[in-house]
């Protein structure tokens, strides 16, 4: 029996449901049992192959697939007498690991707001004053899209002082080049832009996207910045969620590794060149 996050499970006697999971380790969750027979609904913080009582069954906490903070599903299965636990197989979801650069008061977030010229969505408002940019300890990634966080390319914040990591310069450098002001870039991440819609219609939840590094292409500023808006992959509908998505690089998150012979297909001619035949402008693309 699959439970999922936030959506209750009937198994006939009883209606399962997760409160809360949690990546440990050990991996732990807690499972509200809702018998049909009574309008008590007891509760049961099991770990990872623990059982917990419904009625007179017992059910056994058998699995967990944790895409993200937000997207789970517990797997619960009836024990049977002399069964045989079959071990866990399930993905667990790990926090992303930021480092904050500290808090910004109230005077700090209207003077970056009149820089930009713009009122910054309320809940992306509150991160940043909280949180001043993070910086990840490790590279981090969203499963599923192109791109790395690396610690050299954090989430942006006030940092006139050092413009690589500042909001306002990065409007300067990386978003009036390729995109409208309907946009505000929070990262320059390894594979693209991590931006921020500023559209009317997006305000209530803001929503979080992707630019792709090969869809930065075309004419340098807004006559080519339509056709490459139609590029923006949604990668989460505020920070929040985005921050529930992120995760750190696992090894085994990765395809492994593969030798392409010269010959075979994917195998790149311009990498049998030995170095000295690369012309110099060739080495600076």
């Amino acid at each position: 029996m699959s439970i999922r996050n936030n959506v209750p499970s009937d198994i006939g006697p009883a209606r399962l449901g997760v409160r809360w999971i949690n990546e440990g380790p050990p991996v732990r969750c807690e499972i509200a049992v809702m018998p049909q027979w009574s309008e008590e609904s007891p509760h049961y913080e099991v770990a990872l192959g623990e059982t917990f009582p419904v009625g007179d069954e017992t059910w056994r906490f058998a699995d967990v697939d944790m895409k993200n903070a937000d997207e789970w599903r517990v797997i619960v299965r009836r024990v049977d007498e002399n069964e045989v636990m079959t071990p866990p197989t399930g993905h667990v979801w790990k926090s992303a690991r930021l480092r904050p650069y500290g808090q910004l008061d109230e005077a700090q977030l209207r003077a970056v707001e009149a820089e930009l010229g713009i009122s910054l969505p309320p809940s992306y408002r509150d991160w940043l004053r909280d949180n001043n940019g993070a910086q990840p300890e490790v590279e981090h990634h969203v499963p599923g899209l192109p791109f790395t966080m690396l610690p050299e390319r954090p989430l942006l914040g006030v940092h006139p002082q050092y413009p690589p990591f500042d909001l306002v310069h990065a409007q300067r450098i990386h978003r009036d080049p390729w995109l409208s002001p309907d946009w505000l870039v929070i990262a320059n991440l390894s594979g693209g832009l991590l931006v921020l819609s500023l559209r009317p219609r997006d305000m209530a939840e803001e929503g979080v996207y992707f630019l792709p590094e090969a869809c930065m292409t075309g004419p340098i500023g807004p006559e080519g910045a339509a056709g490459r808006e139609r590029h923006l992959v949604p990668v989460a509908r505020s920070m929040g969620y985005f921050l529930g998505k992120l995760t750190p690089i696992d090894l085994s998150d990765l395809p492994p590794a593969q030798i392409i012979r010269p010959g075979e297909p994917g195998h790149s001619q311009h990498d049998d060149q030995p170095w000295w035949a690369t012309r110099p402008e060739d080495q600076q693309r």
